[in-house]
């Protein structure tokens, strides 16, 4: 309930900064349709809590909602600062807030985006405390049967869900239309401004900032961005170079119109770079480095590209967060929205066919992420685009891991480079990206840069990654990230997936952590029941599009993680199923039922692989089938109540073994103890051992 009302208070500030709409000069479209899809989601919330749940229980049975709603009320306070920062232009200079502000489409990929990806989440939580609320087992029973009915495979064809859930998921006719026309109508009315300010400077230097403004404008999504002369930023009075950023001098600090900014200053043959330049200027995302305006002097051979200052890279954090001992670890929920930004970035990137090719922790930068104390940062992906100009003259210039940049290349990048000897003239594909993203959550979840623990340097680690070696995880990172980030540095780079593919994944074990906050226990942890990999496999075959290397509108999000929880539900239901059918043959066969019993139903302590959060009522179940089991063998002509209770062997802990579920079979598989190095890493031939008796027990 405390949570509840922090989200209505933070919808309070945000109705009282739009009162002041009317002074809004950038973005004030999008600012009004954040208010809108705002004040629609806490209504919708508000009414799904009020019909559904009992205000007597809101200090027990709303536990499940506390997380999700606390992340509503996270989004919330990160549109109030949206809006903010449009209203800033009554006090800052009106040219800094438009060259900032007139490409920036934040409020719907990044607030909106958000928004959809946690509304999900809020509505299946409050699904499950309905399924509790009140004493009534009837009722109870019946709510949950109209939960259960709401996830049918008629329901994954995404026009009948739009139609039939457009309202409660917020992506309703007008609300899809405005998401994507908003942002076009506020350049269009900022256009306009910006003439009838022409018509009235007076100055040579704004009829200048004038002309930069418009032609970014007029050309903005094409290729025909064009390079305005250094002298308007150089010349400026206030321009003034504050420091380097980083080893070298290609970044650097910069003063301009009291404002500061990061500018990439470089030389070379401008006209053979001309094109990339251009490219790069037209790119516009939340999670991407964007470069506001261009400079070049084609005498000088020199060029300035102005771009958004951020705080530091991830590098740098990274080593501040986890210090030289490592003990130290980011929380799983930044990591993985850390993981998902990234991700992001590189799925727009790929949809516009601009492949990375050095994507590693110091092309990340990062910033504080408002006044939250948890620790959230937003992450922006730079360094991309370099292949136009990696031979300019850039003095001084150094890679904060050119001790060892092999690390984060993909095999095939290293093959090429080994038989042609060339590294910049290497091919860079969307797959490639894939292995050093992978790379990348894998320091983000350890700490530690990937091989560090590795005794060989050089050529012979180039070698070793080439034929398959790959850093280990250490035992406290769960499996269901592991997973994904073993699928992205794959060998094969067929078997990798894509970026789109990769955003799918972690929304939804975003989606479990909010609603599992019991996943970080030490004694036992939460674990899903289902492999999301698997699920992401099943959905590819349904949706073929869904592999492409395109970005997906913000409005097919909450259908697409409504698609995974449908797929989920079969998964559990058909392990249920087939559980249950093993269970009566073996009945059948009298005592084979009491030795066989232990691998049919899971013990206490791993119920946890059975919990969804509206799938109480199938652990029920289960726990009765047991029971029942019991009963029947103690019933067993001739055999003494003693026997029933010492022939299944005890439930063994989690420091005895080990359980995990196959993606093949719904069974609990027990699988031997592995023994693990000082270093908490397993080696490769434990694996492979207990991988061959772990069949050898399944057969």
């Amino acid at each position: 309930m405390e949570q509840f009302r922090h989200v209505g208070e933070a919808l309070g500030g945000l109705k009282a900064l739009m009162v002041f709409r009317e002074n809004i000069e950038f973005n004030q479209r999008q600012c009004c349709l954040l208010l809108d899809v705002f004040t629609f989601a806490y209504d919708l919330i508000a009414e799904e809590i009020k019909q559904n749940l009992i205000f007597l229980e809101k200090r027990t049975k709303w536990k499940v909602l506390e997380q999700p709603l606390k992340e509503i009320h996270k989004i919330f306070k990160e549109g109030e600062a949206y809006i903010k920062k449009c209203l800033e232009s009554e006090t800052k200079d009106w040219w800094v807030k438009a060259i900032t502000l007139y490409k920036n489409n934040d409020c719907v990929e990044f607030n909106l985006h958000n928004l959809l990806s946690s509304i999900p989440i809020v509505i299946e939580a409050i699904e499950s405390a309905v399924e509790i609320a009140g004493w009534d087992r009837e009722e109870m029973e019946r709510k949950r049967l109209i939960n259960c009915n709401k996830y049918r495979k008629e329901y994954r064809d995404m026009s009948l869900f739009q139609w039939k859930f457009g309202k409660q998921y917020l992506v309703t006719r007008d609300f899809r239309n405005r998401y994507d026309t908003v942002w076009k109508e506020d350049r269009w009315f900022l256009l306009n401004k910006i003439r009838e300010k022409k018509l009235a400077m007076s100055t040579k230097f704004e009829n200048q900032l004038t002309d930069v403004l418009l032609r970014q404008l007029e050309k903005a999504g094409s290729l025909g961005v064009e390079l305005l002369p250094s002298s308007i930023l150089v010349g400026s009075k206030d321009y003034q170079v504050r420091r380097r950023l980083g080893n070298g001098s290609l970044y650097k600090e910069i003063i301009w119109l009291g404002e500061s900014f990061a500018v990439k200053h470089f030389f070379g043959d401008i006209e053979a770079m001309e094109q990339d330049i251009t490219s790069l200027l037209s790119l516009s995302h939340p999670n991407i480095v964007e470069c506001l305006c261009g400079f070049c002097d084609e005498e000088k051979k020199e060029c300035f590209l102005v771009m958004e200052l951020m705080s530091k890279n991830l590098c740098t954090h990274i080593e501040e967060v986890y210090g030289p001992k490592k003990r130290v670890t980011l929380a799983l929920p930044v990591a993985v929205d850390l993981m998902l930004q990234i991700a992001r970035g590189m799925e727009y990137l790929h949809s516009k066919k601009i492949y990375h090719g050095e994507l590693n922790p110091s092309n990340i930068l990062i910033k504080p992420r408002g006044t939250f104390t948890e620790g959230y940062l937003y992450a922006k992906v730079s360094g991309f685009g370099q292949v136009g100009f990696k031979n300019s003259k850039q003095k001084g210039t150094s890679n904060l891991n050119e001790t060892l940049p092999f690390i984060w290349y993909a095999p095939e990048v290293l093959e090429e480079q080994e038989q042609g000897g060339d590294t910049v003239n290497s091919k860079y594909t969307e797959k490639s990206d894939v292995y050093s993203f992978g790379m990348v959550c894998f320091e983000l979840l350890t700490g530690k840069v990937p091989f560090e623990d590795s005794h060989l340097r050089g050529e012979k680690m180039s070698r070793n990654i080439r034929t398959g070696e790959r850093p280990l995880f250490t035992y406290s990172c769960p499996k269901y990230v592991t997973n994904l980030t073993k699928k992205c540095w794959n060998a094969d780079p067929n078997q990798r997936p894509s970026f789109s593919s990769i955003c799918r994944m972690l929304r939804y074990i975003k989606k479990f952590l909010a609603t599992n906050p019991n996943y970080n226990s030490p004694l036992d942890p939460a674990v899903p029941p289902v492999d999301y990999c698997d699920i992401e496999s099943t959905l590819l075959k349904k949706f073929p599009s869904w592999g492409s290397s395109g970005a997906s509108p913000i409005y097919q999000i909450p259908f697409q993680m409504f698609a995974y929880r449908v797929i989920e539900k079969e998964k559990i239901s058909l392990g249920s199923n087939y559980n249950s059918e093993s269970g009566s043959e073996a009945s059948a066969n009298g005592d084979e039922l009491v030795t066989s019993g232990e691998e049919l139903y899971p013990s206490r302590s791993d119920e946890k692989y059975l919990v969804g959060p509206d799938d109480l009522t199938m652990n029920r179940r289960i726990l009765s089938s047991r029971r029942s089991f019991d009963e029947k063998a103690s019933r067993q002509p001739g055999t003494p109540k003693s026997r029933s209770a010492s022939a299944r062997p005890p439930p063994m802990t989690l420091s005895g073994r080990s359980m995990r579920i196959k993606s093949e079979t719904p069974l609990m598989t027990p699988s031997p103890r592995i023994r693990r190095t000082k270093s908490g890493h397993v080696s490769d031939s434990e694996l492979s051992l207990s991988r061959h008796t772990t069949d050898r027990f399944s057969r």
